[in-house]
């Protein structure tokens, strides 16, 4: 199986992850390589299809506009 050496992490990042792994009852290393994994699954036209999926099942729903949470959060 290949390898990968990934350079430069930011500590903060490598802390991150160590607690989502442990949270998911992960290695670091399981936990990195399905976040790998999980970012290629879709290719841009079945993420197309996905997306177009999705404006079917939420057709004429009324959504909240989350603009204003948005603003709010960035303000903080």
């Amino acid at each position: 199986m290949s390898q990968l050496l990934v350079r430069d992490l930011a500590p903060e990042t490598i802390e991150r992850l160590k607690e989502q792994a442990q949270q998911q009852g992960r290695s670091l290393q399981a936990e990195v390589k399905r976040i790998l994994e999980q970012a290629v699954e879709f290719s841009a036209g079945e993420a197309r299809g996905a997306a177009a999926r999705w404006r079917e099942h939420l057709a004429g729903q009324v959504l909240s506009d989350s603009a204003d949470l948005v603003r709010e959060d960035r303000d903080r």
